[in-house]
């Protein structure tokens, strides 16, 4: 600011000094006509050409100097706005890593945040499975508790009540034996008396009958022994076709048999695709004697056992020579 007020002091001078020199030159001539001396004459002031030079050296010092103090001046204004440049950028980047610095506190002050929360959240999830654990074994420990208190009272109740049913079953069965016995008493009583009526009358037919016979035989010998020859051939064909005849009634026999045992198993999802081999021993008037697994899977072989004894009875044929082949016969049980 006072170098602006030089430099307008400097201009202030150098006009008023211009000012003074012009008024000067129009002043110092005499311009009013001296009315007896001839109208073209004209009187002339003489100035001193050293004051003039020393004027102007005055003037052109003092607007040296004020150019001088204008570079100055304005040198000053351009180091000072080089250093507010320089100082701006220093604050621009002290603001800079200032606000760096703040995001990367907000950030770590959030991941700590983020951490924490995640760490309570875990010890809470730890805390509510430890919890859980501990109630379902609290339910686990009573439930095995109560199970083992209603088993020892089923258990009891069971013991009870086979108890009494041994004790009632026991007492029927005195009783029945003892119906049995007079039962069987009375029975072969009647059953000699019987017998013994049936004996001499089967004895006196089987006399007369014997004497039939032995009249007839003797009397069919003759004709038999002609024709003797002729039948050995005819027996042969006959044997192979009744052995082939005895083969197909033992197979459709033993489907039949296979059909009521399987009607009688009691089947199972996980038996499919299973079998069993059983061997069946029969009384030639089909009562069931016993029964065995041969081979196969052994809860279909159980299976089978079971069914086969609920049967008890099976159809026998007329044929005395298909139930000789039935009486001891080997099934296969599959379940559908």
């Amino acid at each position: 600011m006072k170098s602006d007020n030089n430099y307008t002091f400097a201009i202030i001078v150098s006009v008023v000094l211009h000012l003074l020199l012009v008024a000067a030159l129009l002043f110092g001539s005499d311009f009013s006509l001296d009315e007896k001396a001839k109208p073209n004459t004209i009187q002339a002031v003489v100035i001193d050409p050293n004051t003039i030079a020393k004027q102007a050296s005055q003037i052109r010092q003092e607007r040296e100097r004020a150019e001088r103090a204008e570079k100055e001046r304005l040198k000053r204004l351009k180091q000072q706005a080089a250093q507010l440049e320089k100082n701006r950028k220093v604050e621009e980047d002290r603001i800079r890593k200032l606000k760096e610095q703040q995001v990367k506190e907000k950030k770590a002050a959030r991941k700590a945040e983020d951490d924490r929360k995640k760490a309570v959240a875990a010890e809470n999830e730890r805390k509510r499975k430890a919890e859980t654990a501990a109630k379902a074994e609290a339910a686990r420990v009573a439930k095995v508790k109560a199970d083992k208190e209603k088993a020892a009272k089923a258990s009891a109740e069971k013991a009870r009540i086979d108890k009494e049913r041994a004790a009632k079953a026991e007492k029927e069965r005195l009783a029945k034996e003892k119906l049995a016995k007079e039962k069987a008493v009375k029975a072969e009583a009647d059953k000699k008396a019987k017998a013994e009526a049936e004996r001499v009358a089967k004895a006196a037919a089987e006399k007369a009958r014997a004497a039939k016979a032995e009249a007839e035989r003797k009397q069919k010998e003759a004709a038999l022994n002609d024709i003797f020859a002729g039948l050995e051939d005819e027996t042969v064909q006959n044997s192979s076709a009744k052995q082939q005849h005895i083969d197909d009634e033992v197979n459709r026999y033993g489907a039949i048999y296979t059909q009521m045992i399987q009607q009688n198993l009691l089947v199972d999802e996980a038996y499919v695709g299973k079998s069993c081999r059983v061997k069946i021993k029969l009384a030639s008037s089909g009562l069931l004697l016993s029964v065995t697994t041969l081979n196969g899977d052994a809860q279909v072989c159980r299976a089978a056992k079971t069914a086969v004894t609920k049967v008890n009875v099976f159809p026998m044929p007329t044929d005395g020579d298909v139930v000789t082949k039935l009486t001891n016969i080997n099934l296969t049980v599959e379940p559908e």
